[in-house]
């Protein structure tokens, strides 16, 4: 795990170097103010790259300073995710619809390949040889158990690591076909008062992925990498779609974004849609106000421009929202 922590650091500070030919606006932050990265995408083409002096940031109604800026010039490294353990027709439309889009990112851009079944694994290490993350890509397995719910947490623990060490602008992708049945965990069946004739599970078999899903959102507001989840079919159930909602939700409280496939047609554009947003991305690093705790509320904006943003955050031990600070690849196999 420290090697392969120590590999994407390493990865991390290089992509920084190739992109240094392209600078951000940055300004040099005092060691006692204490900072937290917001990632923003602009809601329309704003034409040119914004600068640093464009944006405005509140927190909790107050002005907070924006010390460093991160544009879509600038390097980025997206940890793509696969869950995939359903339809071999689906999985092979996303696999050939992601390998184009790698395709067509820039140099700067870094890509990881990671596989959340059974636990999270490094597929292939952040790198811009888009043939060796091709070539893995076409090799995945589409079996098991759906496991996005169960990965979250440690990939975004190794996402907020790798941006804080590296200082690039990081998003986590999500590629998956994910069935609320086809978990390890029984979200179907919630247990039942047998005792009391009124126990609402009984109206409400969807209860048990809605308190999941709840728990989750508790962690994911103290993560500043923002996820999107790119799911491959739509489903109708009353089970799938409070699921489908509870991933819409847990994806936008990040700043990100999610999309659900109704056909197998649909598939390349929503991934495309996926990375065009990842790619637009701006990374702002804004200063906390004197002595903050707890939940911090956001906004941002910019002259004739609106954003997507997380609205808060929530700060741990005092300061930074991390909570594996001393190594996010801990949880994830190799």
């Amino acid at each position: 795990m420290r090697l392969l922590w120590a590999g994407l650091l390493l990865c991390g500070l290089c992509l920084g170097d190739v992109a240094a030919n392209r600078p951000a606006s940055v300004t040099v932050t005092p060691p006692e103010v204490r900072t937290i990265r917001v990632a923003v995408r602009p809601q329309t083409e704003p034409g040119q790259l914004l600068k640093l002096k464009d944006f405005t940031v509140r927190m909790n109604g107050k002005p907070a300073p924006v010390v460093r800026l991160k544009t879509p010039a600038d390097g980025q490294m997206i940890l793509i995710v696969l869950d995939l353990a359903d339809d071999l027709t689906d999985a092979q439309a996303a696999k050939d619809a992601v390998a184009e889009e790698i395709g067509k990112l820039p140099a700067s851009t870094w890509v990881a390949l990671i596989r959340a079944q059974d636990g999270p694994t490094v597929l292939v290490d952040p790198t811009a040889n888009r043939a060796a993350i091709n070539e893995a890509l076409q090799a995945s397995a589409v079996t098991g158990k759906a496991g996005l719910l169960d990965s979250l947490l440690p990939v975004e623990a190794l996402a907020d690591g790798i941006a804080q060490a590296s200082n690039v602008r990081v998003a986590v992708l999500y590629v998956t076909d994910s069935n609320v049945r086809n978990y390890r965990e029984d979200f179907a069946n919630p247990v039942i008062n047998s005792s009391d004739s009124h126990d609402l599970s009984r109206r409400f078999p969807e209860a048990l992925i809605e308190e999941k899903i709840g728990k989750l959102e508790n962690e994911m507001a103290a993560r500043e990498t923002p996820v999107f989840i790119a799911h491959l079919r739509y489903n109708t159930s009353t089970l799938g779609a409070a699921y489908q909602s509870g991933l819409k939700r847990l994806s936008e409280g990040t700043g990100g974004w999610s999309a659900f496939c109704a056909s197998t047609a649909e598939i390349p554009e929503t991934i495309a849609q996926a990375f065009l947003a990842i790619s637009s991305q701006y990374t702002l690093t804004v200063g906390l106000p004197p002595r903050a705790a707890g939940t911090v509320q956001i906004h941002v904006e910019a002259p004739d421009q609106e954003f997507l943003h997380r609205s808060r955050l929530l700060l741990r031990h005092g300061g930074r929202s991390r909570r594996d600070e001393a190594r996010p690849g801990d949880k994830l196999n190799k």
